[in-house]
C-alpha cells in the first residue's frame, strides 16, 4: 500500500508534512476519488497514534470530518445533477452503472441502514453519497448518518493500525474476518440511532401537546 500515491506524493509524505490537514485531505479525496483506498490511509495514522507523532482524537476527528465533507459533495452534486450526474460519476471512477440500479434498490427499502452500513464497505463508501442525493434523502439526516458511519469505519481502521505497529500494512488480513462484525456493528448503531431519533421525536409531540 505504500505504492498509492496522490499527485506524485506518498501517503507518508502527506501525512508527515502535511499532519491532521493532510489526514482531513486524504479521507476527503478517497471518499470524492474512490482508487484512493482508505485502508491505505488510516492504518498508517494509527501507526503514527502508536508512535505518539499523532494524537487519537485528532486523527479520529480529522479523518471523520474530511469524510463527511467528501460525502456531502458528491451528496449535493448528485441532488443537483441527478442520475445523469452519478452515472457519469460513474463512469469516471470506472465503475458499474449496475452498482448505482442495485444501490437505489436497496436505498428505497433500507435508506438509513444503507448509509451507516455502506460507509463500513470498501468499494460502495463513496457510492453511498449517489443514491442518497438522487433520492433526496434529508440532509441533516444523511449528515448524522454518515457521521456515524465513517465514524465507526475510521475508529476500526486506526485501531488496527495502532495493533499492527510498524506492520500496519498487514491491515487487509485482519479487515476479512472483521468484516462480518463491523457489519452488525454497523447495524446495531443505526438501529440505536432511528430508536433514538424516534423517542426525540415522541417527546417533543407529548411535550407540545401537554401545552
Amino acid at each position: 500500500m505504500l505504492g498509492v500515491t496522490v499527485f506524485g506524493l506518498s501517503i507518508t509524505e502527506i501525512l508527515r508534512d502535511l499532519g491532521y490537514l493532510g489526514l482531513g485531505l486524504l479521507m476527503f479525496a478517497e471518499t470524492v476519488f474512490p482508487p484512493i483506498p482508505s485502508e491505505a490511509v488510516l492504518p498508517l495514522a494509527g501507526y503514527l497514534v502508536a508512535i505518539d507523532e499523532f494524537g487519537l482524537v485528532q486523527v479520529v476527528l480529522a479523518s471523520t470530518l474530511g469524510s463527511v465533507v467528501g460525502a456531502m459533495l458528491l451528496y449535493e452534486a448528485a441532488a443537483r445533477g441527478g442520475r445523469p450526474f452519478a452515472e457519469r460519476f460513474l463512469k469516471v471512477a470506472r465503475q458499474d452503472l449496475r452498482r448505482l440500479e442495485h444501490a437505489e434498490e436497496w436505498f428505497e427499502r433500507r435508506g438509513a441502514i444503507v448509509v451507516v452500513v455502506g460507509r463500513c464497505i470498501p468499494g460502495v463508501r463513496s457510492l453511498v453519497s449517489l443514491p442518497a442525493g438522487v433520492l433526496r434523502m434529508g440532509r441533516v439526516k444523511y449528515v448524522a448518518l454518515t457521521t456515524l458511519g465513517s465514524l465507526i469505519w475510521n475508529c476500526v481502521l486506526v485501531g488496527i493500525g495502532m495493533a499492527l505497529g510498524s506492520r500496519w500494512e498487514e491491515v487487509g488480513d485482519v479487515i476479512g474476518p472483521l468484516s462480518k462484525p463491523l457489519l452488525a456493528l454497523a447495524v446495531l448503531g443505526t438501529a440505536a440511532f432511528l430508536l433514538y431519533r424516534g423517542l426525540r421525536a415522541r417527546r417533543a409531540a407529548a411535550g407540545a401537546g401537554a401545552s
